[in-house]
């Protein structure tokens, strides 16, 4: 019978509070869980969890822990468990590339500088990186009220160790820390990712902590990922990095752990058969910068800027190509122009390496549009660059004199496309807003496609400058009617409208389609003899040429419905639906037809 079967837990924990560490170092394992890359499915990093204190009567690693401060001994218990996870973690296949996340407990600030001083220690004896392991600050305390943790941050940043808010969201001070410390990642809380496609107010709240996030080249992690939809709709949304029991359960045995999960990659996604407008010409202007690594040694640094001289600034990326900020030359300068200035970056009592002088910088995705990279530059006080990334990886910089050729490119391309007799954006943009719109669900979104029945005899008889007003008139009606910011209106060629409406019932929608098509019935009327109109008909050609009787001009609209919470990437999809709902409006007698996409699945 073992100890833990025989003797009831409350005793187990009375004796274990004196000897916590003496008996956790006989019970208590490392287990890994992998952080995963939300766009390729390539291992990013582990978090280091602990493991087996049930063994010695706690049912959880909170509960020793806090019996542990309780004693006197939570320092040398944080001590064990941390350099037996670096051990652990030296011994994985990828672990110069990897990143290991240790939870940092905020009763240990005090004794920071301790703590860190050891972890080096073991780090240079394991021949880890001091860049390739992450602390995380737990919300469950006020990190900031601790008067020694601006210090604590300072070292850390300088020794080159990265830094995390862990449970974002749920905790103390949150945006405090956002706002005054220069954090790498943002873990969002399991409770803002739990059933997020059924809830468009979470949505909206991870949409928006995304984008604060990368403004301030801070990467976002979504925690607690359970389920497949709740994994595609953080993927949507831009979350870089991903971690929960849908990808990986943690584990303490290493042969468990895979290097990638590369399913992910594909998982809900059609190959795109084409880019934005924006992402074309964003890609156009990138400029692809050497790059500087954290771990290089500053001479390197001094000769990139000796071989660039007219180069004010150097991206700095991490061993994983994932973009840490920038280097300034002349953070460097005061130390090139005194006497002996490069040889006091190098002396090791005074500690100066590359992570001494790196700046966070805005952190985009290619995805992003020129219209948002443009509103980070005008809110963010000197900046110099937008780093762009492709997945988490480094891609090269956008200056503000690039952005500025991507938006008058962007101009010049919408009034091209722009149809001359009505205004209206034509396909392109009608691409880009149904794909934007498509990845958006909080809401339902309705497409409408307008086509006019019996256009070609009625043009072929009265003429193309009658064909014109008609198209024109239809175009004003639709302005008439879709006025608000959020509509969006196209002109697809010829007879051929398209109409992009958010959140309206289709009860609502129908009814001011209704009002348009009796407007645009009655008058279209005025175009016609007086003859045809008494007949309700005309003569004209088909298209072999023969003569026949058509019915006088009207509009039928085919209305597709993607419902609140559907996020869909596959526009050909949506275009095949729109296609097919078209054709039944044209066969309908009032020339309308309905649709949900829901439906087709």
């Amino acid at each position: 019978m073992s100890l833990t079967a025989a003797v009831e837990p409350g005793v187990l924990r009375r004796y274990a509070s004196d000897q916590i560490v003496t008996l956790a170092k006989l019970v208590i394992e490392n287990a890994f869980q992998p952080i995963v890359e939300a766009g390729t499915g390539a291992v990013f990093g582990y978090e280091s969890l602990m493991r087996g204190q049930e063994r010695i009567g706690f049912d959880s690693p909170m509960q020793i822990l806090d019996e542990a401060e309780r004693t006197g001994q939570l320092l040398g218990l944080e001590q064990m468990v941390t350099s037996r996870a670096l051990a652990k973690f030296a011994t994985l296949g990828n672990a110069g590339t990897a990143t290991l996340f240790l939870n940092l407990d905020v009763r240990l600030i005090p004794q920071g500088e301790m703590l860190v001083g050891g972890l080096l220690q073991h780090m240079k004896k394991a021949g880890i990186a001091p860049s390739s392991v992450c602390f995380e600050f737990s919300e469950r305390f006020d990190n900031t009220s601790v008067p020694e943790f601006c210090g604590l941050v300072t070292k850390m940043r300088d020794a080159g160790f990265k830094l995390a808010i862990d449970d974002f969201g749920v905790g103390h001070g949150e945006m405090k820390l956002l706002s005054d410390y220069p954090v790498d990642y943002l873990k969002i809380d399991r409770y803002f990712v739990s059933n997020i496609h059924r809830s468009a107010r979470k949505r909206h709240i991870l949409r928006n902590l995304v984008n604060i996030a990368h403004v301030l080249g801070t990467r976002v992690i979504a925690e607690g990922i359970e389920t497949e939809e709740e994994f595609l709709i953080c993927r949507e949304f831009g979350v870089d990095l991903v971690q929960g029991w849908f990808i990986a359960r943690p584990t303490t045995f290493i042969n468990e752990l895979k290097p990638s999960f590369p399913h992910l990659q594909d998982l809900g996604k059609i190959a795109r058969n084409s880019q934005s407008l924006d992402e074309i010409l964003i890609r156009k202007q990138i400029e692809v910068l050497p790059t500087i690594r954290e771990n290089d040694s500053i001479d390197s640094v001094f000769e990139l800027f000796r071989r660039n001289p007219r180069r004010a600034y150097f991206p700095v990326v991490n061993a994983n190509g994932e973009p840490r900020g920038i280097i300034h030359e002349y953070q460097l300068k005061e130390y090139i122009y005194q006497p002996f200035g490069r040889d006091l970056l190098k002396n090791k009592v005074y500690e100066r390496s590359i992570s001494h002088f790196v700046e966070m910088a805005p952190i985009v995705g290619l995805d992003s549009d020129a219209d948002t990279l443009m509103t980070i530059f005008a809110n963010m006080e000197s900046s110099n660059c937008l780093i762009v990334t492709e997945g988490t990886h480094y891609a090269g910089i956008v200056s503000a004199a690039s952005l500025i050729k991507v938006i008058n490119e962007k101009q010049l391309k919408i009034a091209q496309d722009q149809n001359p007799l009505t205004g209206l954006p034509g396909n392109r943009a009608i691409h880009d807003f149904m794909q934007n719109a498509g990845r958006d669900g909080d809401e339902v979104r309705h497409f409408c496609y307008c086509d006019f029945d019996n256009f070609k005899p009625f043009n072929d008889a009265y003429g193309f400058h009658l064909g014109d007003h008609a198209i024109s008139l239809f175009a004003a009606l639709m302005r008439r009617y879709f006025f608000a910011e959020r509509h969006f209106l196209g002109h697809v060629g010829g007879d051929d409208f398209f109409i992009g409406v958010s959140g309206w019932k289709v009860e609502e929608l129908r009814e001011v389609l209704d009002r348009l098509l009796a407007d645009f019935h009655a008058d279209v009327l005025e175009f016609y003899s007086a003859e045809d109109r008494a007949a309700g008909s005309m003569r004209g050609h088909d298209r072999s040429g023969a003569e026949a009787l058509f019915p006088l001009m009207r509009c039928s609209i085919g209305i597709l419905e993607l419902p609140e919470g559907l996020v869909i990437d596959d526009i050909n999809r949506v275009s095949t639906s729109i296609a097919g709902i078209k054709a039944k409006a044209k066969e309908n007698e009032i020339g309308v037809a309905f649709l949900s996409l829901g439906e087709t699945n």
